[in-house]
């Protein structure tokens, strides 16, 4: 455990809302996060370099997986007779001060590289949507990426904190069911008009290695957050429980669109499904156009709940901690810091609109330690005096076995980014 000193890092303190939302709200957060613009990409990402059978068991066996080591992480949420509302605070607590500074670096590497993803997303969707009307080539990506960086800003200055959310995670839902249930049309169209589609899994023996191990880091990201005590910090008492509960919605009833488009997709393209999947569909002008609008709607609102907790980070330490949150001089704050933040992500986001790669190595050297490496050895630490010597070695087990996947899957990102290093350019119009 963390000495005395140590545990002065830990602190409830914050200027954003805790401890006020229901757990279906929770549920709804967390849910949107599943059912971001980026389910688009999982037929081609997902399906194509592992097939029918490794797809299918992966998308299932992942769920399982990752609904086990939140739930374990969740368990962690009240211990030493208080709440711990950060990922760092939980880490400092258990581990010291180090660590709690290596899980902050490690998250905030993670959630920079996710919203600046987000950013590239909803500017791919926003020239999606223009290509469909004039495809001149006069509004290029990074044009689309610098105006999607400003909607997200002028989202976020008036958004102050996660639970103010509310109403805007019922239109996340509804422009989330618009490009999934349009995509899922188009596609069961297509592919009914297609009767001959071919799985053969792409690329040689040595390719399908590394592909299939990037495969497997995406199956990771599809359901994790890297932020979950961040967003169980929003939960009303009796904040494990409902926690729980908000954890079973999300990976029950609120992962059922992700199948069902990454599935239909799939069937109705084979292995030449694309990365962005309404790319792939064929259908009135209109009605893409929708989904793409609605693609880059979402993709706005998810972003601000993966940065929230560099917002509560920067307005705790830096705000002035009085007025409320529309307080002029709150609003301000909040232009120039969060503003700033979103310059950055968007600069670099213009600059690599290839950024896939680099996720790829950011979710197998922060995502993998944070959601299972971390949350297992956490909870072995906290309660093992409570455990047999059978749950003692499993958890030793998922501790090494995620461990060996994080650098596999390291390498073979470092591997795809030496490869397309040679194809991409800074600025790049994709």
């Amino acid at each position: 455990m963390a000495n005395s000193d140590d545990k002065a890092l830990i602190s409830e303190d914050t200027a954003h809302q805790i401890s006020a939302d229901p757990w279906y709200q929770v549920g709804f957060v967390l849910t949107t996060g599943v059912n971001s613009a980026y389910v688009l990409g999982y037929s081609g990402s997902v399906m194509v370099p592992l097939g029918w059978i490794g797809g299918t068991c992966g998308l299932i066996l992942a769920a399982a997986i990752s609904l086990y080591a939140n739930a374990l992480l969740a368990r962690l949420h009240e211990i030493g007779g208080k709440r711990h509302i950060r990922y760092r605070d939980l880490a400092g607590h258990i581990y010291g001060r180090k660590m709690y500074s290596l899980t902050w670096a490690l998250q905030y590497v993670n959630l920079f590289m996710i919203n600046t993803g987000f950013i590239i997303l909803a500017g791919q969707a926003l020239k999606a949507t223009y290509v469909l009307f004039r495809d001149d080539g006069v509004l290029k990506l990074p044009y689309c990426i610098a105006l999607s960086g400003f909607v997200c800003a002028l989202f976020a200055f008036g958004i102050p904190y996660l639970s103010a959310l509310r109403i805007w995670l019922g239109f996340s839902t509804f422009f989330s069911l618009i490009y999934i249930t349009i995509a899922f049309v188009l596609s069961l169209r297509d592919g009914i008009t297609t009767p001959a589609k071919d799985y053969t899994i792409p690329g040689s023996h040595s390719a399908r290695i590394f592909t299939t191990i990037g495969a497997v880091a995406n199956l990771v990201f599809a359901y994790n957050t890297g932020m979950l005590p961040e967003i169980q910090a929003t939960i009303r008492p009796p904040v494990v429980k409902n926690m729980e509960k908000a954890l079973w919605f999300q990976f029950t009833v609120g992962s059922l669109p992700l199948y069902a488009v990454t599935f239909m997709g799939y069937w109705a393209y084979g292995s030449s499904t694309s990365s962005y999947l309404l790319n792939s569909v064929k259908g009135p002008v209109w009605v893409k156009a929708m989904a793409n609008l609605s693609a880059f709607l979402q993709t706005v609102i998810a972003l601000h709940i993966f940065a929230s907790p560099m917002y509560e980070f920067l307005d705790t330490k830096y705000g002035s901690g009085h007025g409320g949150p529309f307080a002029i001089h709150n609003v301000m704050f909040r232009v120039g810091v969060r503003g700033g933040y979103l310059t950055v992500n968007t600069l670099v986001a213009a600059m690599l609109p290839f950024l896939g790669d680099f996720m790829s190595l950011t979710g197998a050297l922060s995502t993998f330690p944070l959601t299972f490496v971390l949350a297992n050895h956490m909870y072995l630490m906290v309660k093992r005096h409570k455990l047999s010597t059978l749950q003692i070695s499993w958890h030793w087990l998922n501790v090494a076995g995620f461990s060996l996947l994080s650098i596999a899957a390291a390498v073979a990102a470092l591997r795809l980014i030496m490869v397309d290093s040679r194809t991409y350019h800074l600025f790049a119009d994709l």
